[in-house]
């Protein structure tokens, strides 16, 4: 018996009947550094964008005003939640839309692809940091809990050990202009 999907769905647009090819790309930042002897170090800066790309046709009479109503969600400014059968929801911006043939009144094939938002997606659960050692960290008079840098540490590298993800340590700590570069005896907020 075959699987009946929900229907895909980006801001106010349903899709009639779900594009018929999907692929979805995901990407890891990293940083290189040459060091001394012909070596080279590797950091994990973190996920990247999450590209997301499909193909489908609209069939039958009102085919093309279907096109449009899609061209008109790709003309809106700002992301807008992505819900698809299979991929996870996200908050995405539509970046392309392409037709692949001459268009006719009773069909029109195209593609299109969305990279997903900062914000990243939603899979349903939710994770919780693990609380910070209380070593790593004490409390300033500004409240929380807070870190100071040690030669040779990085941000990825204490959000780890903090139980934090880069983007959430990032969001803590505004301050930071440049997240690859900090300084030793910076103070870093943990929470």
């Amino acid at each position: 018996m075959p699987v009946k999907l929900a229907a895909m769905r980006y801001k106010d647009y349903v899709w009639p009947h779900n594009p018929r090819v999907y692929t979805i790309d995901y990407q890891r930042t990293m940083g290189e550094r040459k060091v001394p002897f012909g070596r080279y170090f590797l950091q994990d800066l973190g996920p990247a964008k999450r590209i997301m790309r499909g193909e489908g046709e609209f069939v039958g009479q009102g085919a093309y005003q279907e096109f449009k109503k899609l061209a008109t969600v790709f003309y809106q400014d700002g992301p807008g939640l992505l819900v698809h059968p299979v991929w996870q929801t996200s908050n995405a911006y539509f970046v392309e839309l392409s037709l692949k043939q001459v268009p006719r009144a009773d069909y029109v094939r195209y593609t299109f692809a969305f990279w997903e938002g900062f914000q990243g997606h939603s899979a349903g659960i939710r994770v919780e940091p693990a609380p910070a050692a209380e070593s790593a960290g004490t409390s300033e008079s500004t409240g929380g809990v807070w870190h100071t840098v040690r030669r040779g540490e990085t941000l990825w590298g204490i959000a780890r050990d903090n139980g934090l993800s880069l983007t959430a340590l990032i969001d803590l700590n505004p301050q930071i202009k440049n997240p690859n570069l900090i300084l030793t005896g910076e103070k870093v907020r943990l929470g």
